[in-house]
Order: C-alpha cells, then structure tokens, then sequence
C-alpha cells in the first residue's frame, strides 16, 4: 500500500487514512495488519515521514508486544495510560453530554452502534470509522464538516498529542503523529472547500 497514491483519488486516501487509524485504535493489531503497516511507504512532508515511522516500527515488532502498549495505553488494571472517548476528554466523564449528541447525530445518519461492539460510540477508533464510511459512501460534504467540527476538532488532536508523547506508545507514537498532522489537514481542506461553495453561491 502507498501512502499518497493520486490515481487512487483524495477521498480514497482520506477514507484509507480514517480506517487505518480506527483500526489500529480499535484492538492490537494483528499480524495480518502489522504486515499491512510494515508496507506502507510516505513521503518527503510530515505526513509521509510518519507513515515511514509507522511502517519502521511494524517492521521490528510483533503481535504480542503491540498488543502489551496496546494494554498499557488504552486499558491498564483499572485505567489506561489514555482514554480514548470524546466525553472524557471534553468533560472529564465518561458517557456524557458528548456520547448524547454524538448518538443524537448517528442516529440522524440511520447508523448505530452494531450489537457486538462494547465501546461507547465516542471512541477514537469509532469516529474515525465512521469518516471513512461517511466519505465511502459519498456523503454531502457539508455532513462530513459537521461530523469532523461537532465530534473530533474539539478534541482528536488533543488526545493525538497525547498518544505521541505516552510513555508505553512504542508503535503508537507516529500513530499519534499521522491523526494529528492528518485532521490538520482535513480542517484546511474542508474550510477551503466551504470557501469555494460560499463563492460559488454568490
């Protein structure tokens, strides 16, 4: 897989880089998807620098050292090195006012937690999923800004941060550094796509 692939179109590589964030968030990954990272090749910017990093680290680790950072950082005995909800890191509480207008709008979207899944709608790995199928499937534009302002901005680049200084981060950091640099990118682009619809409307 190659990073900044232009045949594969922008909204492809933005749906790619959602989902290999919501997967790598999600669980440990695998040995399957630590041959997928290990593969990944970047660029000269910042952006492609990380995904080198990221690809360096797969490469020299294996399932079960990922899955003991993974442990550390995200559940711990009673609490992980980080907590991954968009509640916590807005209010300092877990399911709170956040999780409710979260629900509010995915259920205004027709989606809804699947009954397998444990997590709070709020996690990281979920909202990243969710922007990748959103941009899949074609969605209005205007319902991705409001997902990405209403949902990540007041928070992801925080908890990004975070993941890229944490002690037990290990394959995690350039992780960090991809979400981070990545929804910079996406608020410029979006604001500069409002820009050029406002104009095109006056």
């Amino acid at each position: 897989m190659t990073v900044h692939d232009p045949e594969s179109g922008a909204d492809a590589l933005r749906a790619d880089v959602y989902r290999l964030l919501a997967l790598t968030l999600a669980a440990p990954p695998g040995a399957a998807l630590l041959a997928l990272l290990a593969g990944l090749t970047g660029d000269t910017t910042p952006l492609g620098r990380a995904f080198d990093d990221l690809a360096a680290r797969a490469r020299a680790t294996d399932p079960q050292a990922v899955e003991r950072a993974f442990n550390t950082l995200f559940i711990g005995v009673v609490q992980g090195e980080l907590v991954p909800y968009a509640s916590y890191y807005r209010t300092g509480f877990l399911t709170d006012r956040p999780l409710s207008a979260l629900r509010a709008d995915l259920q205004a979207l027709g989606l809804e937690r699947a009954p397998d899944v444990s997590e709070p709608e709020d996690h990281i790995a979920a909202l990243c999923d969710v922007m990748a199928m959103l941009i899949r499937e074609g969605a209005d534009p205007a319902v991705q800004r409001h997902m990405l302002d209403s949902h990540l901005t007041p928070w992801a680049g925080r908890f990004f941060q975070d993941l890229e200084k944490a002690e037990a981060a290990a394959l995690y950091r350039p992780v960090g550094t991809i979400g981070r640099l990545f929804l910079e990118i996406e608020q410029e682009a979006l604001n500069r796509q409002t820009e050029e619809l406002e104009g095109a409307d006056a």
